[in-house]
C-alpha cells in the first residue's frame, strides 16, 4: 500500500523535528509500501527520501493552494502508484485531495483534528463575554466539509466528540469514522523553573494566541478575582496573531505584572510542572493535547467543556469544567482552585489515572492509522 499525505506542516522538512519523527513512524507502520508527503514548505526545502518515506515540498502561496496543489497531488498519484490519499482536514486540503483522486483508483481518507461542528466554530461570543471574531473562512469550511466527507472512503476522528457530531450531521451519508487520538508521549519532562514573577499562585495557559483559544476570557476572569486574590497570575505560553490585542486588553485591566507572555517555549511541559494550575478557555478543541500533558504533569486543570472533556476527563472529578465564553464561571473555578488545596490534590491524582488509562488503549498510534488506511482499500 502506497500512501500520500496532503499536509500543511513545513516542520516535516526539518530532520530533527517531532513531525519528521512521527512521519518516520508512520512510514515504518505501512508494511510493504511507501509513505509520500506533499506539503507547503519554506524556501530551501527539497525532495527527500528516508527509506520508504518520501517528502515533496511545494512553495505555492497559501491563497492559491486550491488552484495549484491538486495537479501536483494528481501527478504524485500517477508517478508513485498511490493507493490512498489522506488529507489533514476536510476543508481546503480535503478538497484538494478529493479533486486529485477523481478519475484515479486512489481512495480518499480524511483526518479530522478540529471540532468544526461545534457552534463555536463560527460563533463570536455571547452576552456573558467579549466577542472574539472567528475567521470568516470557517463558514466556507463547513461547506467544504459537506462536499468532502460524503465522498471519503475512510474518516479518522481524534475524539469521540467529533465522531458523535459527524454522525449527528451526516448519518449514513458518510463512512463510520474511526476514533484514533493524537499520539502523546508518556514521559514526564523535568520541571523547569518559571520566569521571575510577582505572584504566588500561577496559572499556566499553553496554546496559540488565536481567536479560538479565547485568551480574553482568561484575562477577564483573572481581573474578576484579582481584588480578592492579588497573589494570582497567569503565564501565557505560545505565539499568535492575537498577541498585541491581548497585551492591550491586559493593559486595560492594569494586569501587566500579573499576566506574562512567554512566547513559544520548547520546555512548555516542564514549565507546567512548576505551576499551581493549568487553565484553558478554548471555544472548541478537537482533542485537547495540553489537557493530557497537564494531567501527566500532575497539574490541576481548569478547562472549558471542549475536546476530550466528558470522554476522558470528568468534570468536577478529574478537572474543573466550565461553559465556553463564560468568564464569570471561569473566575469561580479559579477561586476554587486557589482556595482548595485538597481538591487540587484529588483532581491531580484522578486526572493522571484517567489520562494513562486513555492512552493505554492507543499504545501504537502509527499502526492503528496504517491499519485504518488499509481498510479503505477493502
Amino acid at each position: 500500500m502506497n500512501v500520500l499525505f496532503v499536509s500543511n506542516d513545513p516542520s516535516i522538512f526539518n530532520p530533527g523535528s517531532a513531525s519528521r519523527a512521527r512521519m518516520r513512524a508512520y512510514a515504518a507502520a505501512i508494511k510493504g509500501g511507501e509513505l509520500h508527503i506533499i506539503s507547503r514548505a519554506a524556501r530551501g526545502a527539497r525532495e527527500e527520501q528516508e527509506g520508504t518515506l518520501f517528502l515533496h515540498p511545494v512553495r505555492t502561496p497559501r491563497l492559491l493552494i486550491l488552484a495549484f496543489l491538486p495537479p501536483k497531488v494528481r501527478a504524485l498519484i500517477t508517478a508513485y502508484n498511490i493507493d490512498v490519499v489522506a488529507a489533514q482536514d476536510p476543508f481546503e486540503y480535503g478538497l484538494i485531495a478529493l479533486w486529485a483522486v477523481k478519475g484515479t483508483n486512489a481512495k480518499l481518507y480524511i483526518q479530522i483534528h478540529t471540532d468544526f461542528l461545534s457552534p463555536w466554530f463560527t460563533r463570536n461570543g455571547n452576552l456573558h463575554s467579549l466577542k472574539v471574531r472567528m475567521p470568516f473562512l470557517n463558514r466556507f469550511r463547513l461547506r467544504f466539509a459537506d462536499q468532502v466527507l460524503p465522498k471519503a472512503d475512510g474518516i479518522r476522528a481524534v475524539s469521540k466528540r467529533i465522531k458523535d457530531s459527524l454522525t449527528l450531521r451526516y448519518g449514513t451519508r458518510i463512512k463510520e469514522p474511526t476514533v484514533i487520538p493524537i499520539a502523546t508521549p508518556l514521559e514526564i519532562s523535568a520541571p523547569v523553573p518559571l520566569p521571575p514573577h510577582d505572584f504566588k499562585f500561577t496559572f499556566v495557559a499553553i496554546g496559540r494566541l488565536e481567536p479560538e483559544k479565547r485568551i480574553e476570557d482568561i484575562i477577564d476572569a483573572l481581573a474578576r478575582v484579582h481584588g480578592q486574590y492579588p497573589q494570582a497570575g497567569v503565564m501565557l505560553v505560545g505565539r499568535g496573531r492575537e498577541r498585541r490585542k491581548l497585551e492591550r486588553y491586559v493593559h486595560k485591566w492594569g494586569l501587566e505584572k500579573h499576566v506574562l507572555f512567554l512566547g513559544e517555549r520548547a520546555d512548555a511541559r516542564g514549565l507546567l510542572q512548576s505551576a499551581q494550575a493549568f487553565i484553558q478557555a478554548s471555544a472548541y478543541e478537537g482533542y485537547g493535547l495540553t489537557l493530557i500533558e497537564a494531567a501527566l504533569a500532575r497539574v490541576p486543570i481548569i478547562t472549558t467543556d471542549v475536546g476530550i472533556v466528558g470522554e476522558v476527563f470528568r468534570g468536577y472529578r478529574d478537572v474543573l469544567s466550565v461553559p465556553v465564553a463564560d468568564p464569570a464561571a471561569l473566575s469561580i473555578a479559579m477561586v476554587g482552585m486557589i482556595e482548595d488545596a485538597q481538591a487540587r490534590q484529588l483532581m491531580v491524582r484522578s486526572a493522571e489515572v484517567a489520562a494513562r488509562e486513555h492512552l493505554a488503549a492507543y499504545t501504537d498510534q502509527p499502526t492503528l492509522i496504517a491499519n485504518d488506511l488499509a481498510r479503505t482499500l477493502s
